[in-house]
């Protein structure tokens, strides 16, 4: 370039601020998806020690109200399609997890009666939801 030429553009992407926008949205997303299960608000019993409850991927989750009625996911069910409602759930998912999440209210017996069903409908393997003593309600658990 001389002196007195007209500066010449230069016409090229700079990509660096579309990376940091994209990996500060992933990182948002990746803190707010556990907190976007839905279902019906239910207290949940207290454990001395519950384990992890791992990742949400691949899992149905079945919700008992205090009244005792049935939830999968965040669907209210009758009873008497329970069965075919897991089954529907499960889409394309090759390994189904089923995860109970239960009102402390409730008697064992209801609780055993929606874990037989299950067991009935073909899924091997239940999981517990429950909370370590002193947490406080988040999420809608």
């Amino acid at each position: 370039m001389r002196l007195g030429e007209p500066a010449r553009l230069q016409a090229g992407i700079n990509i660096t601020p579309l990376v940091d926008v994209v990996l500060v949205l992933l990182i948002i997303f990746m803190v707010m998806a556990p907190q976007m299960r839905t279902g019906p608000e239910v207290t949940l019993p207290n454990t001395a020690k519950p384990t992890e409850q791992g990742d949400e991927r691949g899992k149905i989750m079945v919700t008992i109200d205090e009244k005792g009625g049935l939830w999968i996911d965040d669907r209210e069910i009758a009873p008497e399609l329970f069965g075919e409602g897991l089954r529907a759930a499960v889409g394309t998912e090759t390994d189904p997890k089923v995860v109970v999440k239960a009102d402390s209210r409730l008697s064992i017996g209801d609780v055993r009666r929606a874990m037989i069903a299950i067991e009935d409908a073909g899924f091997q393997g239940v999981g517990l939801i429950a909370k370590r003593p002193g947490e406080k309600k988040a999420g809608g658990d």
